[in-house]
């Protein structure tokens, strides 16, 4: 710390000899970068930065230096400090600078102006050219890319849709078909309940028929039959007992048609 105070403390005075030191030390600074000695380097460009040394050339070299260190906020303010340099080289090697930094991020709309501008400033400026072509082609698959990707997400939003509906068809579907299986269940119940109960009134009717039959009057031959087994009389005991008497019924009447018939005489009662 006091070597770097006395340095500053000789930076001041205005001798010849000081402004060798000065320039002694931005060829250090410059050796250090180049060997890639980027803390050694930071740190004398600092202090050269620190003593007003107003170079536009020693403002790139320390923003060179913190882009290496990947110190991103002092190597962009320090870039950003060149872009009004007179010198167009510089301007546009600043401007390139932070178009490879701003494509870096992933930023290429803004690459591509930075790019712009350093071609502009300078369009001699072949690594700018070649940047801002490359630029352009991330820039361009980046377009394609976000295109696909929305093709796609509509896609599979349209998908997304069709699936749906597909599913609320085949739902409602479902449903019909629930109501149809539902309401034939209710027109096979019904069928069945009526088919039982026309089973129900026929086997009333028959048990009504078979009532009415039995309350039907006994046939005659069931009144003698209930008779014969009062008088304890077999079937064949009165058929032989009725035989019996249809003989003598014959025999009494053949007996009866021999007999003559007188007349009575006429004009005389028959008394």
């Amino acid at each position: 710390m006091l070597k770097v105070l006395l340095l500053f403390l000789a930076l001041l005075s205005t001798d010849p000899r000081e402004i060798a030191k000065i320039n002694s030390l931005k060829k250090e600074a410059e050796s250090s970068f180049k060997a890639g000695k980027y803390e050694d380097a930071l740190a004398k460009f600092q202090l050269l930065d620190s003593l007003g040394v107003e170079d536009p050339a020693l403002k790139l070299n320390l923003a060179h230096t913190y882009y290496q260190m990947n110190d991103t906020t002092g190597a962009l303010n320090s870039y950003r400090s060149v872009l009004y340099a007179p010198d167009k080289k510089l301007r546009s090697v600043a401007y390139q600078q932070l178009g490879v930094m701003n494509k870096e991020s992933g930023k290429y709309e803004e690459a591509l102006t930075d790019l712009k501008s350093s071609i502009k400033a300078d369009p001699t400026n072949e690594g700018a050219r070649y940047d801002y072509e490359l630029v352009k082609k991330l820039l361009d698959e980046q377009n394609k890319q976000d295109q696909q990707n929305q093709e796609n997400d509509q896609n599979k939003e349209n998908q997304e849709n069709e699936d749906q509906q597909q599913e609320q068809e085949n739902k409602e579907d479902q449903e019909k078909g629930e109501q149809n299986e539902e309401q034939q269940e209710q027109e096979g119940e019904k069928e069945e309940s009526e088919e039982n109960k026309d089973g129900e009134k026929k086997e009333g009717e028959n048990e009504d028929g078979e009532e009415q039959e039995g309350e039907k009057e006994p046939s005659q031959e069931e009144m003698m039959q209930q008779k014969l087994e009062e008088m304890k009389i077999s079937p064949e005991k009165a058929k032989m007992i009725l035989e019996a008497m249809r003989n003598n019924e014959v025999q009494y009447l053949q007996q009866q048609r021999r007999k003559p018939t007188k007349r009575p005489p006429s004009g005389k009662p028959d008394w």
